[in-house]
């Protein structure tokens, strides 16, 4: 059954931090899988989990600086995984379920925002090919961790999926020029349609699917920006600081992580899935007058949904 994507009254808000969310809770005995928990939202979620109580594994493209940011956090280890790369995900994937632990949170925090063209091997667009099938392909194969877990998968989306849907005539730019904020934005679309189909998929077997929006943080994802982009954003004070006003949606990353956490503890939640969230809460539907809050009609679209499936099974050869 499809949950009404409208806000459900949490108790938190724009400018809750990770720690605001885990208070109280105890992840002894959980398992989590953070992609890219190793900067900026991905490492404050991957501290707030391990001081929850939870054994974290962290995917990694550069495993030595993943060894120096997690240095003393407890509970954590690492795991080379490039998400553009798909048998570095399958051995990820093989690696963990030989350990055959159970898996109660996946969290799809790893991401690339803006970058030049780049393809995968065969031939898909970089940020579709990172942002949505490695994610997609990890899901699959995880799945005999998944289920009858009352395990969650989060897709950290964006509200950039406001900037373009997924165009299925020719998504990976073969005939259309090359825009990379349109590639981002359809990636980040890709998350959300992903989400649903996944619950949709998942609820019978106690797996629960949400995306989100984690705020407007300035991290390493901005690494192929140029200053006069990034200061396009209106970002940074006087000092070349980033300006922290989580009402506009300016975050730090424990501000960032925070919904991300709440969509995978929330016993608010419990029951519900598929919705795209912000600011701690399911969020609405956008319309004109709530300017670039809530999530697009287009990304909430189950038949998309359902024709993107298809295609990533098909492409990848996995599904759940």
């Amino acid at each position: 059954m499809t949950t009404p994507q409208h806000p459900i009254g949490s108790p938190f808000g724009a400018a809750s931090t990770a720690d605001d969310i885990i208070a109280g809770t105890d992840l002894s005995g959980r398992t989590a899988i953070v992609t890219g928990g190793y900067s900026g939202l991905g490492l404050a979620t991957t501290k707030a989990l391990s001081r929850a109580g939870a054994e974290v594994i962290v995917s990694a493209r550069d495993i030595a600086k993943a060894e120096a940011a997690l240095a003393g956090i407890g509970s954590v280890e690492i795991a080379p995984m490039d998400l553009i790369d798909a048998p570095s995900v399958a051995r990820f994937a093989e690696d963990f379920l030989a350990s055959k632990r159970p898996l109660h949170l996946l969290i799809n925090s790893a991401g690339i925002m803006a970058a030049p063209l780049r393809r995968d091997a065969a031939g898909h667009e970089g940020h579709f090919a990172t942002n949505h099938l490695g994610h997609f392909r990890l899901a699959c194969l995880l799945w005999p961790a998944l289920v009858d877990q009352g395990a969650r998968v989060i897709a950290v989306s964006s509200r950039g999926h406001q900037i373009a849907g997924v165009d299925f005539d020719d998504i990976d730019f073969d005939r259309r020029p090359y825009d990379k904020w349109v590639a981002y934005g359809q990636s980040k679309t890709a998350n959300i349609l992903f989400a649903r189909a996944l619950d949709r998929r998942g609820e019978k077997h106690g797996v629960r699917a949400f995306s989100l929006h984690p705020g407007q943080i300035i991290t390493d994802l901005a690494r192929h920006l140029s200053d006069e982009e990034l200061a396009g954003f209106d970002a940074f004070d006087a000092q070349g600081k980033p300006i922290i006003d989580p009402a506009r949606g300016m975050k730090t990353p424990e501000q960032g992580a925070a919904t991300a956490l709440w969509c995978a503890t929330s016993v608010q939640l419990d029951g519900i899935g598929g919705v795209y969230c912000e600011d701690c809460d399911i969020a609405g539907i956008n319309h004109a007058e709530m300017g670039r809050k809530g999530v697009a009609p287009w990304a909430i679209d189950d038949e998309a949904a359902e024709r993107l499936w298809t295609l990533s099974s098909q492409w990848t050869g996995c599904s759940c």
